[in-house]
């Protein structure tokens, strides 16, 4: 049995996006390359009008990056329809081996042991030891990130995820594709984020903050490259027209009740059950023998959760949901919310103007959150369920006018145009750029030739 050689395992990789095998020569292998172009209709003259590629870098460690990716994505249809092809890619885990193709899951590992997530995130911060350890794993995996990329022969690159700046941007540099393909990073932490989101060599960096903006200009970027337009979150949200009354007779809820969602998250995660049966307590006037306010509980992928959430009796109304696709819905029929200090969640409750409950947040990049939230007067921060529990109660009795100043101060922290924004400011760029940027990927030399 002949036993592959690194070599032969690189020229497959490099058979998959066009390159030729391991005997063929340079020429040969653009030859083979410009063929495969022809007749995909994708070799244009240099400065035709064709469509362009975007290849959006994402990973699955934690929901946010997803979710920023495919509002991104969504935007760009609405706005300029076929003028882009979008890709949303976990490039890491397609193209590349241990341990950038198992990022998800040493990211949830270590959030449930939310020590070693604190001190990996601090432990990684300080540039040249995430510099070291970049650069060492560019110097095994280089070529298949090269591989991946190249797949889809991008004339336009976003990343949504801290490590994926620094090897594709080696990747560009070393295949002379600067001048060619726009680099642009889209931070998707709120406040507080880690250093490897700010690459000195982006095109452009898209902060949802002036906190984030700042942290930036002290990392060494330069104020004509940063943008704060605010988080990326779907059009179906932002753009959604709401009728409160008309989503509670959609959803089946009581009319005249406020209601508060209490969130757990994709996973559904924290301390929800503990907190739900307190809100099922206190919002009960049991001297009236009446509830004064209503209880939306979104579970997440955890069924077991909300298995034992349906089995409980109720004094109040009470709706228990799984993972919920039609999150503007629900935000919209309800009056405050109680969640962890996700980027995503909050963003989108302070557009649908809800008073927010933090109850928790994970070490490093959510810790920010809290102050943004609260210094902004959008909400509160506890961890007690009970005192979660009692807080809503006086927001649905004695204190509607805090509820109502907190909602007001809500919406002007919000940012709804944020992803229209990033969208059309990627596009001016693309529309700056010269007949380079037309210049055929087969024109274009590789990091493989680098090598052999």
């Amino acid at each position: 049995m002949k036993v592959a050689t690194p070599r032969d395992s690189i020229n497959r990789v490099f058979e998959r996006v066009g390159f030729g095998g391991g005997g063929t020569t340079t020429t040969q292998k653009r030859c083979k390359y410009a063929i495969e172009d022809e007749e995909n209709m994708e070799l244009e003259q240099i400065g035709a009008e064709r469509t362009k590629n975007v290849l959006i870098l994402m990973s699955d460690t934690g929901g946010g990056h997803r979710a920023s990716a495919e509002a991104i994505r969504d935007a760009f249809q609405i706005e300029y329809g076929d003028e882009y092809r979008i890709f949303v890619k976990d490039v890491w885990k397609e193209y590349t081996g241990w341990p950038l193709n198992d990022m998800e899951g040493q990211y949830k590992f270590m959030v449930k042991h939310v020590q070693l997530w604190k001190v990996a995130f601090h432990g990684t911060s300080p540039r040249w030891i995430h510099s070291a350890y970049l650069a060492a794993i560019a110097a095994f995996y280089a070529k298949e990130v090269e591989a991946g990329l190249m797949e889809y022969k991008p004339d336009i690159i976003i990343s949504v995820h801290p490590l994926m700046q620094h090897i594709p941007l080696w990747v560009l540099k070393w295949q002379g594709l600067q001048k060619k393909v726009i680099f642009v990073t889209v931070i998707t932490d709120l406040n507080t984020c880690h250093r490897t989101w700010f690459h000195p060599n982006v095109n452009r960096l898209y902060c949802p903050s002036e906190e984030v903006a700042k942290r930036a200009l002290l990392d060494g970027l330069e104020e004509s490259q940063i943008r704060v337009f605010g988080l990326p979150i779907r059009p179906t949200f932002c753009r959604a027209i709401i009728s409160k009354d008309d989503l509670r007779v959609e959803l089946e809820m009581d009319a005249e009740l406020p209601a508060v969602l209490l969130m757990g998250g994709g996973e559904g995660m924290g301390p929800v059950k503990k907190t739900a049966k307190a809100l099922g307590e206190f919002l009960f006037d049991k001297e009236l023998e009446k509830p004064i306010g209503q209880l939306v509980i979104i579970c997440g992928r955890n069924a077991e959760l909300a298995a034992t959430l349906q089995s409980l009796d109720w004094k109040i109304p009470v709706k228990v949901r799984g993972f919920e696709k039609q999150m503007q819905k629900w935000m919209g029929a309800c009056d405050c919310i109680i969640t962890k200090a996700g980027p995503g969640t909050i963003a989108e409750a302070l557009i649908r103007g809800l008073p927010i409950i933090l109850n928790d947040y994970i070490p490093g990049q959510e810790k920010g959150n809290v102050p943004y939230v609260v210094d902004n007067g959008a909400g509160v921060f506890t961890r007690s369920p009970k005192e979660t529990a009692r807080i809503v109660a006086e927001w649905f009795s004695t204190k509607t006018e805090e509820r109502m100043r907190m909602s007001e101060n809500a919406l002007k922290l919000a940012q709804p145009d944020a992803v229209f924004d990033i969208v059309k400011d990627i596009h001016e760029l693309a529309c700056q750029r010269g007949p380079l940027s037309n210049i055929p990927y087969m024109l274009t030399s590789s990091f493989s030739s680098l090598i052999y």
